[in-house]
């Protein structure tokens, strides 16, 4: 059996089950940046623009790092890593998040260019740069090739489930693009943005920590993986 075999249904009940939490994580990021990044091109015009998107960029680091840091914090059953506590504790790790994802787009988009496919196969090896730097303690060039060796042997398994999430994904944006559909055109890219990123963001992260740690678990012979912790409650 493959590791991963049942994964999303385990990233759907953690979802849920801390969905308060990483609801909270991903708005509070996702509208700091939006609402700054607005302010800026309103009172400064283009120099305010390009900062707000520096400002929009790391917070979406940030947020990548701490929702890794939030489902490594609720394996153990509970929370233990308010909203503070979550952010002070993946601060440290965004500068090589940052660092690592940006050359991994540059690679991959170099990747797809060369005819899809080998832009596929390294969005596939270094899907997990940011679990095995958050979690791992990998250096940033470092985190390339843990996430290639805990990826290998079962890179079909991970490609698989990465459609599936895209699917996932496209059906709820369509969902949402209906909803938002009947707000006024000024604000609805706006909110449109911060509701879409803070509902999916979430479930993303969370599979592909999940992903990390059975696949890890696999590597480390401890069984069964993907089972280590207790249960979400409810």
């Amino acid at each position: 059996m493959s590791p991963l075999t049942g994964v999303l249904r385990e990233a759907w009940a953690t979802y849920k089950a801390y969905a308060a939490h990483f609801l909270v994580i991903a708005f509070v990021l996702y509208l700091i940046a939006a609402v700054i990044s607005a302010l800026l091109a309103a009172v400064a015009g283009l120099p305010g623009g390009a900062a707000g998107s520096v400002i929009n960029v790391f917070c979406m680091f940030l947020l990548q790092a701490a929702l890794v840091k939030a489902v490594q914090d609720v394996r153990d059953g509970r929370v233990d890593l308010d909203l503070r506590g979550t952010l002070s504790a993946a601060l440290p790790y965004v500068l090589s998040v940052a660092a690592a994802s940006i050359l991994a787009a540059i690679a991959i988009v170099i990747g797809f260019a060369l005819l899809i496919v080998p832009g596929l196969i390294l969005l596939t090896f270094w899907s997990l740069i940011v679990p095995s730097i958050v979690i791992g303690e990998s250096p940033a060039l470092a985190s390339f090739g843990r996430s290639w060796r805990t990826v290998r042997g079962n890179a079909w398994n991970v490609f698989g489930t990465y459609v599936l999430v895209f699917l996932i994904y496209v059906a709820v944006q369509i969902v949402l693009s209906l909803i938002f559909s009947v707000l006024p055109g000024s604000g609805r890219s706006f909110i449109a943005d911060i509701v879409s990123g803070t509902l999916v963001t979430p479930f993303i992260s969370i599979v592909v920590s999940l992903i990390y740690y059975r696949l890890t678990a696999a590597q480390a012979n401890q069984a069964p993986p993907g089972y280590g912790y207790p249960p979400p409650p409810g």
